[in-house]
């Protein structure tokens, strides 16, 4: 096995770790219906998109977590941990809000410092 592919195991284990350790998100905020996650990644200066997905969320299975990984492969101890920012805006009952968080990991000896913008789309019951 690689070291590339031990380090990629290594950090796949962790992060289903700390999914299977947190609270349930249902158990955080009963009121909670759906949530849509539109994601969007770019490298630090640039204004254009690099890429750009939508992540659905299971409200009923899905813990109360969201670490998402670095987009830049060559990223090491990157990504971005949104969690206090997506809980804080639910529990304040918002449909509709915007994070941003820069990768704090290394590329190389620099820092990667891509740049992670989210809009997440709530209903309630």
């Amino acid at each position: 096995m690689t070291r590339r592919m031990t380090d990629a195991s290594l950090r796949f284990n962790e992060r289903r770790r700390r999914e299977d350790e947190a609270p349930r998100l249902h158990e955080r905020l009963p009121a909670l219906a759906t949530l849509r996650l539109e994601v969007e990644e770019r490298r630090s200066g640039s204004v254009s998109t690099e890429t750009k997905h939508v992540r659905l969320v299971v409200v009923d299975s899905a813990p109360a977590l969201f670490v998402l990984p670095c987009g830049d492969s060559s990223c090491r101890d990157g990504g971005h941990d949104l969690t206090d920012g997506v809980l804080r805006s639910l529990a304040a009952g918002k449909t509709r809000f915007e994070l941003e968080d820069g990768c704090l990991g290394n590329v190389g000896s620099s820092t990667c410092g891509r740049v992670l913008r989210v809009v997440g789309l709530a209903t309630y019951h």
